[in-house]
């Protein structure tokens, strides 16, 4: 995944405020050492004058006697360290210090990527996801198949409740896992409670850690998004309407909970069509039946949804019901 150029720039200034305050907190180092033990700066002086020195030398532009600098260098800074430890200041109390030694803050080693260039692109994708905070509890580390029922069968698969769940976990993993090289759509439908939102935040949880670019909305966010841009266009909600069409995997939570009416059927259309143009993944979560979608919305979107989505079904007893019975475990 590549960053879009706006987020690559919020990181990369970081970077330069990462360098301008350990510059700063060097000067202030320098100038508080230097103001205690004057002898410092004389050493300081001293190196850079018998490198001027060396360097006339080796032109030829001045004339005397040769020197070891190497070795003069040694020997003042074996002095200036000395003098830090006698005044109770750390060895390296006058050097330049990094967030980042590897790459120094400038998030680049060579012409690679940084590790924690990559670090700081998760979290940025992490923070523009919507879900920052909801993903630290629901997870595939948190997952559990317990709510599922080993009685409860659908009787259109022949399929328990927890085989299906199951099966949909597995179906998960698999678009998880090829994400980078196969193009795909997840449609979770199902009676409320049964785990779809928590399954769109598994699969986020392990996309973001991947790097990509994660964005989700309740199906009310969504078009309330979509109406401010149509009816009040700004420079913000162009770009956040844009980062929907194009970032690696969008999720519609909740479809059918909103107020639906032809503005927000013609927008759902555009979206899920401008996204498969684009090849952009999308993962819509709704409570409606296929038969209550079809009455909806309109049938050349689920037409679209139909023909480009995996359709997962879950089954069975409102979860959050069931931990409340047990009192929240």
């Amino acid at each position: 995944m590549s960053l879009k150029n706006s987020q690559y720039d919020a990181i990369m200034r970081e970077y330069n405020r990462r360098q301008l305050r350990n510059k700063h907190i060097q000067d202030e180092h320098i100038a508080g050492a230097y103001a205690k033990i004057p002898r410092l700066a004389e050493i300081d002086q001293e190196i850079g004058a018998l490198s001027l020195k060396k360097a006339r030398l080796l032109l030829g532009e001045s004339s005397g006697e040769e020197f070891d600098l190497p070795a003069a260098i040694k020997a003042l800074s074996r002095e200036r360290k000395n003098l830090l430890a006698a005044n109770g200041f750390p060895p390296d109390y006058l050097e330049l210090h990094y967030d980042c030694p590897l790459c120094r803050d400038t998030g680049y080693m060579g012409s690679e990527k940084c590790t924690c260039f990559k670090k700081a692109s998760v979290d940025l994708l992490y923070t523009q996801s919507n879900i920052k905070d909801i993903l630290e509890v629901e997870n595939f580390d948190h997952f559990s198949f317990d709510y599922y029922s080993g009685t409860l069968v659908n009787p259109a698969t022949g399929l328990t409740s927890l085989e299906t769940a199951h099966q949909a976990v597995d179906k998960a993993w698999d678009f998880i896992n090829r994400f980078h090289s196969s193009f795909g759509n997840l449609f979770l439908y199902g009676d409320t409670g049964v785990g779809k939102t928590y399954l769109s935040h598994c699969i986020s949880k392990e996309l973001i850690d991947r790097a990509y670019c994660v964005m989700y909305f309740s199906a009310f966010e969504l078009f309330d998004l979509f109406a401010k841009n149509t009816f009040s266009r700004n420079s913000e909600s162009e770009e956040r309407n844009e980062y929907i069409f194009d970032c690696d995997l969008l999720i519609i939570d909740d479809l059918g909970t909103e107020l639906t009416n032809s503005f927000v059927s013609s927008q759902l259309f555009l979206c899920i069509n401008e996204r498969l143009i684009r090849k952009k993944s999308t993962i819509i979560s709704t409570n409606l039946s296929i038969e209550n979608f079809l009455e909806t919305y309109s049938e050349r979107t689920f037409s679209r949804i139909s023909s480009n989505y995996t359709m997962i079904k879950l089954i069975g007893k409102d979860i959050r019901i069931q931990k409340k019975l047990l009192g929240g475990k």
